[in-house]
């Protein structure tokens, strides 16, 4: 609908004024951070594995929120972004893959509009390729020259041939000028096989970007998630960022809402969008699975261009 604004579950919104980022930046100014650690790069790629393979249920982690799956023969890339900056920030590390060690990609999954998730540079390399979209973005994006572009509202869903994708609720809020805030709407991903067993959790959850919320708990009722791929940086002033992206803990209860076998952290290491650090991020979330007594087997922490193959 023309001229429709979207909104969060519950009414709760971003809600930030300009004292408000006045008073972070001053903030800012005043801490003293340790940017040495740098999130490693794989030695060791499944390049010739990722180019060649159709049956295994594998994922990537590119950087950031960027991530190569492939489930039932299909190759999917989700908030893809390869730029080298992101505002007046220089990237912390290069992305784990190059473009060219791609396999042929069969759609590309976009989970909100906001700049380090839907980067219009790296998206004029996959102009021919289908891209899911949330609700108020397919209009923009073929006004732009892609023709290939699906809507989903929540709880929507589309089959990919053996595939399925679903797009779920978060809790966040976009703009991309000062005239469209919340003229798209945000989300997540959750890709499951069309064909399932009743004994198997399969089903990839890619969260995008999210403050903590109930709706965490009913994604985790509606799927059986096998992995949940989930934000553990940019939380940092928490009195700031809380409602649109989850600490490391809160990422940890997330998970624990979400009923999956797996965590696997994504969304540090790649762009300093707040305070925190990559190596803050990790110390907590470590500290909180300890606390919290949780298998060690369940933390899937992946360095950059990293393959984790389902077994």
């Amino acid at each position: 609908m023309k001229g429709k604004r979207f909104e969060n579950m519950n009414g709760v919104r971003h809600g930030k004024v300009l004292k408000d980022l006045r008073q972070w930046r001053k903030e800012r100014k005043e801490k003293i951070k340790d940017l040495s650690y740098i999130v490693p790069t794989c030695e060791q790629k499944e390049v010739d594995f990722l180019r060649s393979n159709r049956e295994s249920t594998t994922i990537t982690w590119i950087g950031h929120s960027t991530f190569l799956i492939q489930m039932g023969g299909m190759n999917l890339l989700t908030d893809p972004v390869w730029s080298e900056r992101m505002g007046l920030e220089k990237r912390l590390a290069p992305p784990g893959l190059r473009m060219q060690e791609l396999p042929r990609i069969d759609a590309v999954l976009i989970s909100h509009s906001h700049y380090d998730h839907m980067d219009m540079r790296t998206l004029r390399a996959f102009k021919d390729t289908p891209l899911y979209v949330p609700e108020g973005l397919s209009g923009k994006l073929r006004a732009r020259g892609y023709a290939h572009v699906t809507e989903l509202s929540w709880w929507g869903q589309v089959q990919l041939d053996g595939i399925e994708l679903h797009f779920v609720p978060a809790q966040h809020w976009t703009r991309r000028t000062p005239f469209d805030i919340n003229r798209s709407h945000w989300g997540g991903w959750v890709i499951q096989p069309v064909t399932r067993t009743d004994v198997e959790r399969e089903a990839v959850y890619f969260a995008g970007d999210s403050g903590y919320f109930p709706g965490f708990q009913q994604i985790g009722e509606r799927y059986a998630i096998r992995y949940a791929l989930l934000p553990i940086g940019a939380y940092e002033p928490e009195w700031f960022m809380s409602l649109q992206h989850v600490s490391p803990e809160q990422a940890i209860q997330a998970f624990i809402d979400v009923q999956a076998e797996q965590f696997i952290p994504m969304h540090y290491g790649a762009f300093r969008l707040a305070d925190d650090t990559p190596r803050e991020a990790l110390d907590r979330l470590y500290a909180e699975w300890s606390r919290r007594e949780l298998p060690v087997e369940k933390l899937r922490i992946l360095k950059h261009g990293e393959t984790l193959i389902k077994q």
